[in-house]
């Protein structure tokens, strides 16, 4: 029984319906660089101002080929934004709505309710416009690769010129970290890619880690409720579990 107890309480603590990464290929692919993540680790919470900072690179450098399609405008007011910053953003953005009385479909700015568009009608209209490859939608990158923000981050920070004896497709490019070294997506980030707004020094890492750390918060922006949800779940059956062990000692105390 304790151990059941035990195995239920770090279940609840660790476990997340999305907390498996799809691994995606094995080989020579590089192990992903180790980098230290405020929001890793059971205590672990976003950097707020990291997440808004890599919002601004996402809607800079990574909205013109990535949806992000199960994110809500009004969900950036859990990053920080007030309600007047979200609905600033969100209006920048042209949303196709209808019917109306005359059965047409009309645009209109986005509001609060509304999910980030894609930045393409069909997946059709997606790979003509980008050489038959199709960019994914990020909202739960960060799960479904092997690796999770450490593959991104190193995916993003690691282009570089194929080794002697490496031939590069066309329109390809070289990346040890992606499978088969050879991506179809061309260097995304570089130093001075975003002029912060709050006057963080740009460098490459530094963007590659803000964006990394805004997918992280995209696919799972419960992740810190979880966190507090699972210690108090431990701290109860910690409790739980030294209340029945009273009990024990109190009705076998005269049986010898």
């Amino acid at each position: 029984m304790r151990k059941f107890f035990l195995i239920a309480a770090f279940t609840a603590l660790f476990a997340s319906p999305l907390a498996t990464p799809v691994a995606l290929a094995a080989g020579d692919v590089e192990h992903p660089l180790e980098i230290k993540w405020n929001h890793g680790g059971v205590f672990g919470t976003f950097d707020r101002a990291a997440v808004q900072r890599g919002l601004q690179v996402y809607r800079e450098v990574c909205s013109g080929c990535h949806g992000l399609k199960y994110i809500a405008f009004r969900n950036l007011l859990e990053i920080g934004l007030n309600e007047d910053q979200a609905k600033a953003i969100a209006a920048e953005y042209t949303m196709i709505d209808g019917p109306d009385n005359e059965g047409e479909m009309f645009e209109r700015p986005g509001k609060l309710s509304d999910y980030l568009p894609s930045p393409f009608d069909n997946e059709m209209a997606a790979r003509a416009s980008n050489n038959g490859a199709l960019p994914p939608d990020l909202s739960l990158m960060v799960k479904a690769r092997a690796g999770a923000e450490n593959y991104l981050y190193s995916l993003l920070v690691g282009y570089s010129d194929a080794p002697d004896g490496v031939t590069v497709a066309e329109g390809m490019n070289y990346n040890p970290y992606f499978p088969g070294h050879q991506i179809a997506m061309a260097p995304p980030v570089d130093d001075e890619a975003v002029d912060y707004i709050d006057g963080t020094k740009n460098s490459k890492e530094q963007i590659a880690k803000d964006v990394v750390t805004f997918l992280a918060w995209a696919a799972e922006p419960t992740l810190e409720a979880r966190k507090r949800m699972g210690v108090k779940v431990v701290l109860y059956l910690l409790i739980l579990t030294f209340v029945l062990y009273l009990v024990k000692r109190k009705v076998w105390a005269d049986v010898h």
